[in-house]
């Protein structure tokens, strides 16, 4: 199993026996992982909401570009499902960020919002709405349980491919038929 301070900037896979309404087929982006416990973003789950919608309800003022205006807004995880998260490409600026890998960061202030629309904001991102949490040890167990297959963070994944194809590129990445790998733990 891979280490506490590698699970951050990875990508968790629902293995095909999740059966769990909220996680089935979906792939994390995982944003924090410790001891305490850990913290990701969904990326292949749409909202109802349209990023328009999201924008003008946060901020009425703010320009969102026709070409943007269709961005799928994500349901990020059942945590804080009124809450916005925007996983982008690093741009320094804003009120409440987090980095995540030098290429990555995780912001949740609003001040963001105003820009997502337009030319002014980060090139790629990814608007959710919550997020998924697990208490200490949770994620390790969910892990060791056959739930969930980690696999490096792929920029490509995350903004480039389309939302209904983001899990089985996740898969493929692995470089192993998903299909046959059981939900059974096997002990040595």
């Amino acid at each position: 199993m891979k280490s506490l301070s590698s699970l951050q900037n990875q990508l968790l896979i629902a293995m095909p026996s999740m059966t769990d309404r909220y996680f089935e087929r979906s792939v994390i982006y995982m944003c924090e992982h410790s001891e305490e416990g850990a913290m990701g973003i969904v990326i292949n789950q749409p909202s109802t909401m349209t990023f328009r919608e999201l924008i003008h309800q946060a901020d009425q003022d703010a320009v969102v570009e026709d070409s943007k205006s269709e961005q799928i807004v994500v349901c990020g995880g059942p945590v804080n499902q009124d809450r916005g998260f925007i996983l982008h490409q690093t741009q320094a600026g804003w009120g409440s960020s987090i980095a995540v890998s030098p290429d990555l960061m995780v912001t949740t202030s609003k001040d963001i919002l105003a820009v997502l629309g337009n030319d002014k904001g980060p090139d790629k991102s990814i608007v959710a709405l919550g997020y998924a949490g697990w208490e200490a040890k949770q994620l390790e167990q969910e892990i060791q349980d056959n739930s969930w297959l980690v696999v490096e963070a792929d920029e490509d994944i995350l903004f480039n491919m389309p939302i209904h194809a983001k899990w089985q590129a996740a898969v493929n990445k692995l470089g192993v038929d998903v299909w046959q790998l059981t939900q059974d733990v096997g002990h040595a």
